[in-house]
């Protein structure tokens, strides 16, 4: 009795154990993946969501070096496709979820007036804050933006590389810089203290892909996962967020 008893609670823990998916995903998916998580839970009684967000360059290369990692959720095809490359995910397991826009915020009480992107030679912006170009989607976007502008050479010494969208945004809602790029849906959060200058003009269309990691043992959920994404009720809740307009 004794050992089906213990039997049993290594089957329980194990089930249990089994069922935690860890989904490293880009920062600026924080707020509409926790929702979309939650409902996820509700739907699958005994799963278990683990978040993981930050740049995704710096996500890709933690799974790459070993992080145990179910399901990777970029803002951008080009680090998806380095994880391809890397043998982090298949090509073939690789669905874009939904898109987004680069915007120019500036902070909620600034009278800077920036009209069009060469504004931002202005003398009175002095700080542009940008997610680091090698490492974050975001940043890359407004680089290629900036340099298809020729605005790049003129604008490089004024610009705070920041580890992640979010906290580009940060800097701009605490008026530390003048300016700053980051997604719409990053500035719909902070409607309170950012304002948007301007919709920047993209060398790309901003997608968002997501894929099941090859070295995961929940692939079975993982891939729930990812159809979820697709389902109507989680493509609502990244409307909500700003996403895919």
């Amino acid at each position: 009795m004794k050992i089906f008893l213990l039997i049993s609670l290594v089957v329980w823990h194990s089930v249990s154990w089994s069922a935690d998916l860890t989904v490293s995903a880009a920062a600026s998916l924080t707020q509409a993946f926790q929702e979309i998580g939650a409902q996820f839970e509700t739907q699958n009684p005994g799963t278990k969501l683990k978040f993981n967000f930050g740049a995704s360059g710096a996500l890709m290369q933690q799974i790459a070096n070993g992080a145990p990692v179910d399901v990777f959720a970029s803002a951008d095809t080009d680090t998806m496709d380095k994880a391809v490359s890397k043998g982090v995910v298949a090509a073939a397991d690789i669905k874009v979820f939904t898109t987004n826009k680069l915007v120019l915020i500036v902070p909620i009480q600034s009278r800077t007036n920036l009209q069009i992107f060469a504004d931002l030679k202005k003398p009175d912006i002095k700080r542009i804050a940008m997610g680091t170009p090698a490492s974050v989607p975001a940043g890359h976007y407004a680089l290629a933006s900036l340099e298809k502008a020729g605005l790049w050479n003129e604008v490089k010494d004024k610009i705070i590389n920041t580890t992640n969208v979010r906290q580009a945004l940060d800097y701009v809602s605490r008026d530390e810089v003048d300016a700053g790029f980051v997604y719409a849906s990053d500035a719909l959060l902070m409607g309170d203290k950012v304002k948007v200058a301007m919709q920047v003009s993209t060398t790309t269309v901003i997608q968002y892909p997501v894929a099941k990691v090859i070295g995961s043992d929940q692939k079975v959920t993982s891939s729930k996962f990812i159809q979820f994404l697709q389902s109507p009720l989680a493509q609502a809740i990244l409307k909500k967020y700003g996403f895919g307009e």
